[in-house]
């Protein structure tokens, strides 16, 4: 039989009802599974409710998250009341959500095998073991599967223990140890486990030379014990031996979980259109590849000693980004294009990323509108220049050097800054508002051309010193004359204004300026004043800079831990220390962050974000050395 793709819950029983709050749990109440090809998360009821199959950025199978009716999920819970705690197992990115009730104690473990570039890879098997560890404990299952974001119809056939989901570009089977029962579009299981018994649901993407295989208690176990192995033996190359070991760890391996491993992309995170704020219209699609996020997260890595990460993102920037310089139009410092790079690209490399809103989809607590795609991607943000060739230099230093072909990517990127550097741009935070004159973006691209000719220099590569020399001073007497506010007695946001903003933190952290000189105290200062909250930092006041959207936003906790690398590098370590503890409390259960952080300290935002959990590393690592 075919059913609807908006199919809501139904009445069974123990099932869910109703259409009612707490239908959506906090972002906070997530942990993220994965197989380097895609991504889960798991609520601590037992619920997968974000899925997307096969990868990353292919349409959800599950987004309960965004609409509790027409998303889909697949619940496992206890059928019993019961309290509940979540934890990975220790150094790995295996999750379990523990039910405690007053017969028994159960836990689910979760996890997808991670598996080579055999044709098992396209299984993208997620598996879901119960394990009933004192007592005896009732558990229901209900697996709702809404392909497309919940727009497209599928059919549904069970027998002997297996259910076959399918639509006409993807076909999902479900196997499992407990009895399966069809309700609708969705499979139903009601089941008891008594101590020492278990039972396994796996879901795979069958199809093409992919076929039907059920997964055993014994195949189950055997999986479980190989993805612990896998997570284990690469967190081991981690070199970090520092005070806050356990969350620099957990970031690193949540780092690793945003791997699209068939091209060595690293996305900004798994989710889309988790808001910024509740019912307000920040909703973003971030499952792709941010030159600046991704280039952030190659340092951090390097820093740790995952030096594969670094070479097979580099290998992503070789096969896939490709430099395309625009035509000018006459006017010198002008350009028809955007610039020879795009600011992201999808995971396979692909340039086009259409922006559209899903209007059948009621969003995150009604948070409209859903959005899949990115329309930023054809802004100009001249700050990934800075950004990518920092991250080169840094791979030549630590990892490889960089070869010939590298180079000369490089020197067409750097002719171009230093012709294009002055102009406007939509700056480091993707404004949909009027272009400006970003003192961040004039940063990093003083960062372009300075480690361009400090990679130059140390390699004895071929150069026009005198020419990259020119543009490199000029963009610094640029900053200095022009991006410094004597009423504000700070460096602002762009040329010509008076509004600070957390970007400006990168100016020590980057070389540009010394952390102790009297200027950049006193913006610091500033930034301490006026965007920075019980250790809590806002990028910008976006009531007195507009950027073309309505509402306000809470606190960027990247910015957060990039203020405390810069109390840290100004000496300020007592300060620095306390503003760094702090932040790890507003870490969720398992050691993950969202985007932002809201007024009474709840998670917002696409989540987990890599750009958070990368400035945690370095703030972790810098400030680790600095206090010795």
């Amino acid at each position: 039989m075919e059913y609807g793709a908006a199919a809501g819950t139904r009445r069974v029983p123990g099932g869910l009802q109703g259409a009612e709050d707490v239908r959506y749990p906090p972002v906070a109440e997530h942990g993220l599974i994965g197989d380097l090809r895609s991504a889960a998360l798991v609520d601590t009821r037992g619920t997968i409710d974000w899925y997307c199959c096969p990868r990353f950025d292919a349409p959800s199978v599950f987004a309960s998250i965004l609409d509790a009716d027409r998303g889909g999920s697949f619940e496992l819970t206890a059928d019993t009341p019961a309290r509940t705690k979540q934890f990975y197992f220790p150094d790995t990115n295996v999750l379990i959500t523990r039910f405690f009730a007053e017969d028994g104690v159960g836990e689910i473990q979760d996890f997808m095998p991670v598996v080579d570039d055999s044709r098992e890879a396209g299984r993208h098997r997620l598996i879901r073991r119960v394990v009933c560890v004192r007592g005896s404990l009732p558990f229901r299952a209900r697996v709702a599967p809404r392909f497309e974001y919940g727009a497209r119809p599928h059919t549904v056939r069970a027998g002997h223990g297996q259910a076959v989901f399918e639509t006409p570009g993807l076909t999902l089977a479900l196997t499992a140890s407990a009895p399966l029962e069809v309700a609708g579009p969705d499979v139903w299981s009601l089941f008891k486990l008594h101590e020492g018994e278990s039972a396994v649901f796996a879901l795979d993407r069958i199809g093409g030379d992919v076929a039907p295989r059920f997964c055993p208690l014994s195949e189950a176990e055997q999986q479980f014990n190989a993805t612990v192995g896998y997570w284990r033996r690469w967190l081991s190359r981690s070199r970090y031996r520092g005070r806050w070991r356990e969350m620099v760890h957990r970031s690193a391996l949540t780092l690793k979980l945003l791997t699209y491993a068939p091209t060595g992309a690293i996305i900004a995170a798994p989710t889309t259109s988790l808001p910024e704020r509740i019912g307000g219209e920040r909703n973003w699609d971030y499952r792709y590849v941010w030159i600046r996020d991704a280039a952030f997260c190659v340092y951090a890595l390097l820093r740790l000693g995952f030096t594969e990460e670094a070479e097979a993102f580099m290998g992503f920037l070789s096969e896939h980004v490709r430099l395309e310089i625009p035509a000018d139009d006459g006017a010198a410092g002008t350009s028809r294009g955007t610039g020879p790079l795009q600011i992201m690209y999808g995971i396979d490399g692909r340039r086009e990323l259409p922006e559209r809103e899903l209007s059948h989809l009621e969003g995150y607590r009604g948070s409209a509108p859903v959005r899949v795609g990115n329309g930023a991607v054809g802004q100009l943000q001249l700050d990934i220049y800075g950004a990518l060739i920092d991250a080169l230099y840094l791979y030549d230093k630590w990892g490889r050097p960089i070869s010939s072909a590298h180079w000369e990517s490089i020197g067409e990127v750097v002719d171009w800054v230093c012709d294009h550097w002055d102009q406007p741009d939509q700056g480091i935070w993707e404004s949909r508002g009027a272009g400006e004159k970003h003192l961040y973006s004039r940063l990093m691209c003083w960062v372009a051309v300075e480690r361009a000719m400090r990679l130059a220099q140390h390699r004895g590569l071929p150069v026009d010193i005198v020419r990259w020399g020119r543009a490199r001073d000029a963009i610094y007497r640029r900053i200095m004359d022009h991006g410094w506010s004597t009423e504000r007695n700070a460096f602002v946001q762009y040329e010509g204004g008076h509004v600070l903003d957390a970007s400006l933190l990168m100016m020590p952290l980057a070389k540009f300026v010394s952390p102790t000189d009297p200027k950049w105290l006193a913006t610091l200062d500033a930034l301490g004043e006026d965007l920075v909250s019980d250790s809590l930092v806002y990028r910008y006041d976006p009531q007195v800079s507009p950027d073309g959207l309505s509402g306000d936003e809470g606190t960027f906790s990247i910015c957060s831990f990039w203020y405390v690398e810069a109390l840290t590098r100004a000496g300020r370590l007592d300060e620095a220390r306390l503003a760094f503890e702090k932040m790890l409390t507003y870490a969720n259960h398992l050691g993950l962050y969202a985007e932002e952080i809201g007024r009474t300290g709840e998670q917002t935002g696409n989540f987990p974000q890599a750009f958070t959990h990368l400035a945690l590393i370095s703030a972790a690592f810098n400030l680790d050395r600095a206090l010795g």
